[in-house]
């Protein structure tokens, strides 16, 4: 899967374009997207690396079980968890109850870099 690298001024100019109809919604629409590689990378820390290998190692059955693990405050590994979701590198599943589930969806991360282009490649897997 390819992770998109667009601009907000951009990502705005297309979305209200699609919205006032003057354009088609582009097909990679729902794609993943990043300002930049860099802004991908930053959100790969170390912590938020070492969650993504907990999430896969132990597969916590709640998110209360993955703050746990981590021994961290369970709304600071909501927020976390949060940002790892809209970035595609988490899904939360349906668990017990109202529970979900954190389950890790992407496993790698490659990205190209031509130094002669302004725009950086991404891709997921």
């Amino acid at each position: 899967m390819k992770a998109k690298i667009q601009s907000m001024q951009s990502l705005k100019e297309e979305m209200l374009a699609v919205a006032r109809g003057t354009r088609k919604a582009p097909a990679d629409a729902g794609q993943t997207s990043y300002e930049s590689a860099a802004a991908m990378l930053r959100l790969l820390t170390p912590d938020n690396r070492k969650l993504l290998a907990l999430i896969d190692k132990h597969k916590p059955a709640s998110v209360a079980a993955l703050a746990h693990l981590a021994q961290r405050a369970e709304p600071n590994v909501s927020r976390t968890l949060n940002k790892l979701v809209a970035s595609g590198f988490v899904a939360l599943r349906e668990g017990k109850g109202k529970t979900k589930m954190p389950e890790v969806v992407i496993r790698h991360v490659t990205v190209n870099i031509d130094v002669f282009e302004p725009e950086d490649h991404i891709a997921l897997a």
